[in-house]
């Protein structure tokens, strides 16, 4: 392998598994904000016992995320240096921003929250669980701000070779970001929703105490699960007509759609090799006209096909890499304009199946488990733990069609932008030697695979311990032989502390 798949390789890698970790963050932060805010209103030891219950879990993930994040910052210059110094004027201002962010105003309010249980005024500690989480959600825009002018490049001008900075507004304003930032936040709820769902209805299968507690925790994430689906829908539908207009390529490599059709059908399921761009042999199950509609609104637009795009993107971009030695064996050769369409065709269905699934299986749970009801078939346990996993994969897979449909390019031209603002992967990586890159990587790899261990041995340990393994029960008689204090008075501030 050369440096450019190993290369790749390692960002793939890194980068998948740290936005396991990312969208649970955001989506977890949200909720417990709102069964802190539940019990405040309330004062109902339930709510109580469910912020601190999920909370504990939801800085165990951050940590984690953290972590695996730093890795990303130095992997631009390690590995990709070439890119960093194309993009390192854009990139600046809205990373600088995130870090702000992230650094400042995450870490100074999740850390009064914290240790803040029984020095902060209830409102006071509410507040501080807002701010981090509403600046998590922050943190995210300026991330994917970044990445949204990768895939549409807007407000630069070219000098010496190098897009420059005109416009913070027009990158912070894409239309491009505009879509792919309420998607992201959908994908995030879906993943939190469906950690509730699953952790609470496996609660219930072991016939636990806090039984009041994991109902509630049932009801909440399959009702946020369901609204997050639908959310995916209606802005998954927006990025769409934004991806025929940017990257008619990648919409083309999304359906494996290899001759020009109008109307154009959407493709079900594939059988046959799709990997040919010729799609010979190739048997389709359809639904007429509605990729049409996912293009351009109407039933009737004309979408191309990878066949008729190459051509174009030739004319347009150049048929062959320039004869230059740090492009190694591409250099003077064809260009490959078609991305991998088994991956894009594939991870595109993954990616609305799995998050299908998990709405699907929410609403199942929820209705096995009205009325107090809990089947105690071991089904239901494995039900219940499998459906955890549903968004995670479904976020992953998104996030691999987004980022190798737009190939060769690192960073994709804008049909209607500066002329000469893209850039090919393969003149992104540095001048390192293969030997050098698939150290990091296996290094890197060796490390995330600890890491995953330590989160799912912490996560687990924490889980089994339920609601105890935090919230110590008021409801004994104290050291003197008193009762001890009732659930919200004031003293119980003092009784039920985080243990962190």
């Amino acid at each position: 392998m050369d440096v450019l798949d190993l290369a790749r390789w390692q960002f793939g890698i890194t980068t998948v598994y740290h936005f396991l970790m990312v969208p649970l963050t955001i989506g977890l932060s949200l909720l417990v904000a709102t069964m802190q805010t539940a019990w405040v209103r309330t004062g109902d030891r339930k709510y109580l016992a469910m912020t601190k219950f999920w909370g504990k879990l939801l800085l165990i993930n951050f940590a984690m995320g953290v972590v695996t994040g730093i890795v990303q910052e130095f992997q631009f210059g390690m590995t990709w240096s070439a890119y960093s110094r194309f993009v390192g004027d854009v990139f600046g201002a809205p990373l600088a921003m995130e870090g702000l962010v992230a650094f400042f105003v995450e870490s100074t309010f999740l850390g009064l929250w914290i240790f803040g249980w029984d020095r902060l005024p209830r409102k006071a500690h509410l507040a501080c669980v807002w701010a981090f989480s509403l600046a998590s959600i922050a943190s995210a825009y300026f991330i994917l701000a970044a990445n949204s002018w990768m895939q549409h490049p807007v407000g630069v001008e070219m000098v010496d070779g190098r897009p420059r900075l005109t416009s913070i507004w027009e990158v912070l304003g894409n239309n491009t970001v505009l879509a792919a930032f309420p998607h992201t936040i959908f994908g995030a709820f879906a993943v939190a929703a469906a950690f509730l769902v699953g952790v609470a209805a496996w609660q219930l299968w072991r016939r636990n105490a806090d039984e009041p507690v994991w109902r509630s925790s049932v009801k909440l994430g399959t009702w946020v699960g369901v609204v997050a689906f639908a959310g995916l829908s209606v802005t998954g539908d927006l990025q769409s007509k934004l991806m025929f207009e940017q990257q008619p390529m990648k919409m083309a490599a999304a359906e494996a759609l290899c001759h020009t059709e109008s109307p154009a059908g959407f493709s079900v399921f594939a059988v046959g090799d799709v990997s040919r761009p010729d799609c010979e042999n190739v048997k389709s199950i359809t639904v007429p006209a509605l990729l049409s509609f996912l293009a351009h609104g109407d039933f009737t637009t004309e979408v191309k096909g990878v066949q008729e795009l190459v051509p174009l993107y030739q004319e347009k971009y150049g048929a062959n890499y320039p004869v230059d030695e740090r492009l190694g064996e591409l250099s003077g050769r064809p260009i490959d304009y078609v991305p991998m369409l088994p991956v894009t065709y594939w991870g595109f269905r993954l990616m609305i199946g799995f998050g299908a699934i998990s709405a699907g299986v929410g609403l199942l749970v929820l209705w096995l488990t009205r009325g107090g009801r809990t089947p105690r078939g071991t089904w239901f346990k494995w039900l219940a733990l499998g459906s955890i996993a549903t968004p995670f994969l479904g976020n992953s897979f998104g996030w691999i069609f987004t980022e190798m449909g737009r190939q060769p390019f690192v960073v994709v031209p804008n049909p209607t932008g500066v002329d000469g603002v893209w850039m090919f992967t393969a003149r992104a990586v540095s001048n390192s030697t293969p030997g050098e890159v698939l150290t990091s990587l296996v290094a890197l790899t060796l490390v995330y695979g600890v890491l995953a261990c330590v989160e799912v041995f912490l996560i687990r340990r924490y889980v089994r311990g339920g609601v105890a393994g935090v919230l110590p029960d008021p409801k004994p008689d104290g050291p003197a032989g008193r009762p001890g204090p009732e659930p919200g008075s004031k003293s119980d501030d003092d009784v039920l502390t985080f243990a962190y």
